[in-house]
């Protein structure tokens, strides 16, 4: 059983959420983030940035930059930016770009579902990004970002989303990236039913977002009687089918002191080895794409080197880094590793090969996109996924709805 929970969402005035809500800010290049500070004074990443245009500054990551995000968002609050709603309610939110279509629940998701690993997660969590995130829940006192969390549903619960979307949405805006936004009130009535249909979820698994429901979790078990709505966090439910499930690509800097034909050589070893006209991503599973001196390869791996049976060993991030990253290469470990980098399969083989000879990489290997039922053979098995396994769409807007802790 899934439980999703009302809750009275803090969002940006009508006439104003198309300035408001935003991406993260740490998927804007300096230069963009600049720009939008000194054009919108509504969009949200002022409240995550408040000393902007400010000489005095605080550390990254310290109580007191923490308290000023706090300042921020009481400053919204007070200006009439941010509104609060008089009722707790569900959100029913859809996401439209050129390629994709998804629609879901804004909810409040269960910490104790969490705790009970009702809610399944694929990706190990590093305990100092963990505190990190807790303190800042602690202080600032809300969450503004959803975590992202999958489901298999049934034709009863879309038959009756699609219900709510006959009518008009409270949002409807389309940002400069293309994409359109459209949210719905779901009201009481409305909300019951939906509740009643989660009921029918058996296994609700984590897509995007495991820090920061680990951090939530955290924060519910140290001062959940001060933080009296801890006991749930913002969450977007999402039918697994809708999910757009990326690759994310290797980028090295490093050969390990070998030349590149003996590099060729040793991967030569591993299965069939192909010359490429030009770049591409990969089409099937288990065969891997990579760019060394401008030429680019295709890698089909031998069978006998996979194992079908194991959730992770038959990844193809996980047989990157067996096979050629830790033995040839000598990266062993992808978190800690300065060697490696990683960059989403939204970037094209052309956008792949510029980024490479930009930042001065000398090899870039582009994999398979995992499939959702492999995520769910993952946790399923309660094991965890390579590090930087998938990216994953919808991509949330910061800011749209905004779950007040306190």
């Amino acid at each position: 059983m899934a439980s999703i929970a009302k809750f009275k969402a803090l969002r940006p005035i009508r006439d104003k959420v198309h300035l408001v809500a935003t991406r993260p800010y740490y998927s804007y290049k300096k230069n963009v983030l600049k720009a939008k500070l000194e054009s919108n004074p509504f969009t949200f990443l002022h409240i995550i940035n408040p000393e902007f245009g400010h000489p005095t500054k605080t550390k990254p990551n310290s109580e007191e930059r923490f308290s000023l995000v706090k300042e921020g968002y009481k400053r919204f609050k007070d200006q009439g930016i941010l509104i609060e709603d008089e009722e707790a309610h569900l959100y029913l939110y859809k996401q439209t770009s050129i390629n994709h279509s998804c629609i879901g629940v804004i909810a409040g998701a269960s910490v104790q579902e969490y705790l009970d690993k009702k809610i399944k997660i694929h990706e190990a969590t590093l305990t100092s990004r963990e505190a990190l995130f807790e303190k800042y829940l602690d202080i600032v006192g809300y969450n503004a970002e959803p975590v992202l969390l999958s489901y298999k549903g049934n034709e009863s619960l879309e038959n009756y989303l699609r219900k709510i979307q006959s009518e008009r949405p409270e949002y409807e805006f389309t940002t400069t990236d293309n994409i359109k936004h459209e949210l719905w009130i779901v009201e009481n009535e409305a909300s019951k039913d939906l509740q009643n249909y989660f009921k029918s979820i058996d296994e609700v698994y984590i897509a995007d977002g495991h820090h920061r429901s680990a951090s939530s979790a955290g924060l519910y078990q140290a001062k959940g009687n001060l933080h009296t709505n801890s006991k749930n966090f913002l969450a977007y439910f999402v039918e697994e089918n809708q999910l757009n499930i990326i690759a994310f690509n290797r980028l090295v800097k490093t050969l390990n002191d070998i030349s590149p034909e003996v590099f060729i050589e040793k991967l030569e070893s591993l299965g069939e080895l192909t010359m490429l006209k030009r770049g591409s991503a990969p089409d099937t599973n288990h065969t891997i794409h990579f760019c060394i001196d401008k030429q680019w390869y295709r890698l089909r791996l031998n069978t006998n080197l996979i194992d079908e049976n194991h959730p992770v060993k038959s990844l193809d991030a996980d047989l990157l880094t067996e096979l050629i990253l830790k033995p040839i290469l000598n990266i062993k470990d992808l978190k800690t590793s300065d060697a490696v980098d990683f960059l989403p399969g939204t970037f094209n083989a052309q956008e792949f090969e510029k980024e490479m000879k930009k930042n001065n990489f000398h090899l870039g290997f582009m994999l398979y996109p995992v499939n959702i039922h492999q995520i769910k053979a993952v946790a399923d098995a309660g094991l965890y996924m390579p590090p930087k396994s998938t990216w994953v769409e919808p991509k949330l807007r910061s800011g749209l709805t905004i779950y007040n802790l306190k």
